[in-house]
């Protein structure tokens, strides 16, 4: 299944991918070295907003992978340059979140406020994945959203892979907080383009010369086709064949690893 050579780019997932947990998906070195023969650059985009990007490379070096050349884009920065866009002049967030959304706001100017200390005017309520969620964190949050302060979301993935099968992801938290509040997010990860944008905007690329590698239809593939990208879904994470074919619109490639859709 050799990919088009009108393709100059790879936007990949990382859970389902590239790996599953402390699982590599296929032999990461061979996968990376593959991309390098074909002449491609390649930006990591990560639903993931737990972990900094430099983390996130730290983990792919090891398993042996070379990282030069290789950026990781997280939901999370997606989620805090969004908010710099819409608040140039900083402030106060309260955010149900771990460290690498937290983080990257507070590079960004932010004030951050969590579950024991609540701003009285915050910008915006921001969520990500919380391994810490708590009821008191839930009502906090839908409380300020009730009051009609915005609510963004760094994305929506319902679940994510392990070995051990499908655990919850930051849409589950996500699902709580809205049942709560009566309001969707706005969410600045996948499947939102924007993610995307920033991804071939580092790259200098345009969309017809991406292609979006995922496991997750919902997310990676309607993502990349909301950015005007070539789209491929690799069967080696949460999506069945049967489920790939039935997409619309049309997925452009369908496999069953990385290594099988660069061509082993």
């Amino acid at each position: 299944m050799p990919i088009p050579s009108s393709i100059k780019a790879l936007i990949l997932d990382l859970d389902g991918v590239l790996w599953k947990d402390l699982e590599s998906i296929g032999h990461l070195p061979t996968n990376f070295e593959k991309i390098r023969a074909l002449g491609l650059k390649v930006t990591i985009a990560t639903n993931n907003s737990t972990r900094t990007s430099e983390e996130r490379l730290e983990k792919l070096a090891g398993f042996g992978v070379n990282t030069e050349g290789v950026s990781v884009l997280t939901s999370a920065i997606a989620t805090a340059a969004l908010l710099q866009e819409k608040f140039p002049q900083g402030g106060d967030l309260y955010v149900v979140g771990m460290e690498g959304i937290i983080g990257e706001v507070e590079e960004r100017g932010f004030r951050v406020f969590t579950e024991k200390n609540i701003p009285e005017n915050p910008l915006a309520v921001v969520v990500g994945m919380d391994w810490e969620l708590n009821y008191g964190k839930i009502a906090n949050a839908s409380i300020l959203i009730q009051k009609g302060v915005p609510f963004y979301a760094t994305n929506p993935d319902k679940t994510f892979p392990t070995p051990e099968g499908l655990m919850p992801g930051a849409g589950t938290l996500l699902a709580a907080i809205e049942t709560a509040s009566g309001v969707a997010p706005i969410v600045a990860g996948k499947p939102s383009s924007y993610l995307f944008e920033l991804a071939m905007q580092k790259m200098d690329v345009s969309p017809a010369e991406t292609l979006m590698v995922g496991d997750r239809l919902e997310t990676d593939v309607l993502g990349g086709q909301n950015a005007g990208c070539k789209t491929a879904c690799v069967l080696s994470g949460v999506t069945q064949r049967a489920q790939a074919e039935a997409w619309l619109p049309k997925v452009d490639f369908i496999a069953a690893d990385l290594a099988a859709l660069l061509g082993e």
